[in-house]
């Protein structure tokens, strides 16, 4: 992952390819809202920030307003002081961010909203593995429920998922193939799990975090 700022963003922006996916990390106040969103986008369609305007698509997912610049797709999360922007062209990203905490209710978390056979892999697990790999679980099924455009709403047991130590894999996901989904885990730097998923072709994935974050 490599810092850059400035010109380096604008030049990096254009030259996104479709094989590629875009990732940033960036430090984030919830004060800022959309703001940050806004100004790396601006980056990717060569206009100002305040001329960036979104919209909320028909399940909450931010989405560009005017339909002719909907080529460039993008998803974004954050926690705590961080926050992850992916963005690419042709393809729907989902990105999700959390960061590391004690979950003393994890398992009972997993036996309420997740799929059976990963609630068995889970507690399979030696105790001291449980929490982070619930955490890992939680990350991944949030990217790819983001990427299909819904969100945890459609259902975090309609899906399955491998569980860690196994590498990141969509295993079920109802009413869809999904040895068409895309699944990896990301480095967010120590403190916060993350990972991005999409549904297409494996495309290379390039990390960068902006000068002023941490």
């Amino acid at each position: 992952m490599r810092t850059v700022q400035g010109q380096d963003v604008t030049d990096i922006a254009a030259d996104l390819g479709n094989d590629q996916i875009h990732v940033w990390q960036l430090r984030y106040e919830k004060a800022q809202r959309r703001e940050p969103l806004c100004a790396l986008l601006g980056m990717y369609l060569d206009m100002p920030a305040h001329a960036v305007t979104l919209i909320d698509g028909e399940h909450g997912r931010p989405e560009l307003a005017e339909p002719s610049q909907r080529a460039l797709q993008f998803n974004w999360s954050h926690s705590g002081n961080t926050a992850l922007i992916a963005v690419a062209r042709d393809v729907t990203p989902g990105v999700d961010l959390e960061r590391v905490r004690p979950r003393a209710h994890a398992m009972q978390l997993a036996q309420r909203f997740f799929h059976p056979e990963e609630v068995a892999a889970l507690a399979a697990l030696p105790p001291s593995k449980q929490e982070a790999a619930f955490l890992q679980l939680w990350t991944n099924k949030e990217a790819v429920l983001k990427a299909t455009g819904r969100g945890i709403a459609f259902g975090l047991d309609r899906l399955r998922l491998a569980v860690a130590p196994a590498s990141p894999q969509v295993i079920w996901l109802d009413g869809d193939d999904p040895a068409q989904w895309q699944l990896h885990a990301l480095s967010a730097g120590v403190g916060h799990v993350a990972s991005l998923a999409w549904r297409g072709p494996d495309r290379s994935i390039a990390h960068w975090t902006l000068a002023d974050s941490a």
